[in-house]
C-alpha cells in the first residue's frame, strides 16, 4: 500500500517536473507553477530514484506473481529514467527533465515530447491514487 502510494506520488511529481514547460504557459497560474517547480527541481533526483525503485519493484512483482504488467510501473520507470538522465549519462536532457524551470521556448521538439509525457504521467499517477490495490 505504501509502495503503491509512493509510485503514484512519484508519477505525479515527476510528471509535473517534466510538464512544466507546458504548465508554465497556463494563464494566471503559470508563474506560480514555475516557481513551485524551481523549488521542487532541487529534489527532482529524489523523485526519480523513488519512481525507479517503486516502478521496478512492482514490475518484478507483477512479472513473477502478479496478474500482468500494469502501465503504472512502466510510466514510473520512464519518469525515473528521464528525471535521472543527466546523472545517468552525464549529459543534459533535451528538455526540462533536469528539474530546472523551463523557458517558454523549451516546449518545442524533444522538450514538447517530454512535457506531453509529463502530463500523461500526472494523469497516470492520479488514476493510480483512485485505483484500489
Amino acid at each position: 500500500m505504501i509502495m503503491s502510494l509512493l509510485l503514484d506520488l512519484a508519477n505525479i511529481l515527476g510528471g509535473f517536473l517534466l510538464a512544466i514547460a507546458l504548465l508554465s504557459r497556463l494563464p494566471r497560474i503559470g508563474d506560480d507553477l514555475a516557481r513551485f517547480a524551481a523549488r521542487l527541481g532541487a529534489f527532482g533526483w529524489i523523485v526519480g530514484i523513488v519512481a525507479l525503485v517503486t516502478g521496478g519493484y512492482f514490475l518484478i512483482v507483477h512479472l513473477i506473481s502478479g496478474p500482468r504488467v500494469f502501465h503504472f510501473e512502466v510510466v514510473g520507470i520512464i519518469v525515473g529514467v528521464l528525471l535521472l538522465w543527466d546523472r545517468l549519462t552525464g549529459r543534459r536532457p533535451a528538455g526540462p527533465a533536469d528539474g530546472t524551470v523551463a523557458r517558454a521556448d523549451t516546449a518545442v521538439g524533444a522538450g514538447l515530447i517530454l512535457a506531453i509525457f509529463g502530463i500523461i504521467a500526472i494523469l497516470v499517477g492520479l488514476q493510480g491514487l483512485g485505483t484500489p490495490d
